[in-house]
């Protein structure tokens, strides 16, 4: 089952992908957020896509800088198809990496145990 990851800068999606290839699936991330292709999300043909999202003031602590408001809400713009079509929207404000791989995982293996 191929998932492909979506969301904002710093939303944790490098790092899902990075612990979810290393368990075995088959994920990666799309940098839908820097695209005007709003479909470009298509292009890795998911069998699921998963929305990483976080508010401004997670992502300025967790990139350590003054992410500008402007950037994110043009990314949120970029991004609006692909949350609209999302099979898992999870907001990672208040989740460390192993509680959104935990969930992340529980929802996957869910979802392919329905597709058999």
């Amino acid at each position: 089952m191929r998932v492909v990851v979506v969301g904002p800068c710093a939303s944790g999606k490098s790092v899902l992908v990075e612990g979810l290839t290393k368990l075995g699936y088959e994920a990666q991330a799309c940098a839908q957020e820097h695209s005007y292709v709003p479909t470009m999300w298509q292009m890795d043909q998911p069998d699921l896509l998963v929305y990483l999202d976080a508010t401004l003031a997670t992502i300025r602590r967790r990139r350590q800088d003054e992410f500008p408001a402007t950037e994110l809400a043009a990314q949120q713009k970029r991004l609006a198809n692909a949350r609209q079509h999302c099979h898992l929207y999870l907001k990672t404000d208040d989740l460390n990496i192993e509680k959104v791989l935990r969930r992340v995982r529980r929802f996957v293996d869910r979802s392919a145990k329905r597709k058999k």
